[in-house]
C-alpha cells in the first residue's frame, strides 16, 4: 500500500489543522494507521493511531484532548484533526500503516511527511 500525507501548513498557536493520509494500491481497511512526527533535531515520535475498523484509538499524552484520529473507509483515508495547536507541535508529520495497532511503531508502510508549523 502506498500512503500520501497532506494538509500541513502554517498556523498560529491555538489554531487547527486537519491532516489526511490517503492510501493507494490496496485498501486501507486491512491496516491500522498511525501518525508520527519529527521535529527538527529530535527523533521521530508516535502521535496517534487507529485500528483497522476504527474501534480503537491511541494517543501520546501530549496531544490527548487536542488531536483526534479518524478514518473514512469509503474514501480510503485516515485523518488527524489537530486543535489547540502549540509551537511544540511543529514537526514533519508522517502516516504509516501496519497490520495491527499494537505493531504500528514497527510499520512497514510509510508516507512522505507533511510539515506543520505553529508560530505567531
Amino acid at each position: 500500500v502506498q500512503l500520501q500525507a497532506s494538509g500541513g501548513g502554517s498556523v498560529q498557536p491555538g489554531g487547527s489543522l486537519r491532516l489526511a493520509c490517503a492510501a493507494s494500491g490496496r485498501s486501507f481497511s486491512d491496516y491500522a494507521v498511525g501518525w508520527f512526527r519529527q521535529a527538527p533535531g529530535k527523533e521521530r515520535e508516535f502521535v496517534a493511531a487507529i485500528s483497522w475498523n476504527g474501534g480503537l484509538t491511541r494517543y501520546v499524552d501530549s496531544v490527548k484532548g487536542r488531536f483526534t484520529v479518524s478514518r473514512n473507509t469509503a474514501r480510503n483515508s485516515v485523518y488527524l484533526q489537530m486543535n489547540s495547536l502549540k509551537p511544540e507541535d511543529t514537526a514533519v508529520y508522517f502516516c504509516a500503516a501496519a497490520s495491527t495497532i499494537d505493531t504500528i511503531r514497527d510499520a512497514k508502510h510509510w508516507g512522505q511527511g507533511t510539515l506543520v508549523t505553529v508560530s505567531s
